[in-house]
């Protein structure tokens, strides 16, 4: 077993902490605004109701989960070797999956919409 010198333990502890600028510039962006994003999704929830906006809602609240879980990840808070299914991660396979999903029914809708629209 190898003995680490005391400044070899803080250098350790200090590079799977710290991030540079660069990506705390991203990680705080991402939260921002996502976070705002988010906010206004559930202020216009209760104000809507066609199905197509409401599943652009949900896809939104659902990219700002997946932000939030993303960054707890970069931190070490969360991790993904409890929710793996044929070495798939399932949460970052089911996150992104489940938001183009929803975007996607909600653009056909859209589309079929203005199709009926427009006969």
């Amino acid at each position: 077993m190898r003995n680490y010198t005391y400044l070899e333990i803080n250098t350790i502890k200090v590079d799977t902490i710290c991030m540079d600028l660069g990506q705390s510039i991203y990680v705080f962006s991402q939260l921002i605004l996502g976070a705002g994003a988010a906010f206004l999704a559930i202020f216009l929830w209760p104000k809507i109701r066609e199905a197509a906006w409401m599943l652009v809602i949900f896809g939104t609240i659902i990219a700002y989960i997946e932000t939030v879980y993303s960054i707890l990840k970069i931190f070490g808070i969360a991790g993904e070797e409890y929710l793996i299914l044929e070495s798939i991660p399932l949460v970052s396979f089911i996150l992104p999956s489940v938001r183009m999903t929803l975007f996607i029914i909600a653009f056909t809708i859209m589309i079929y919409k203005q199709a009926r629209r427009e006969k």
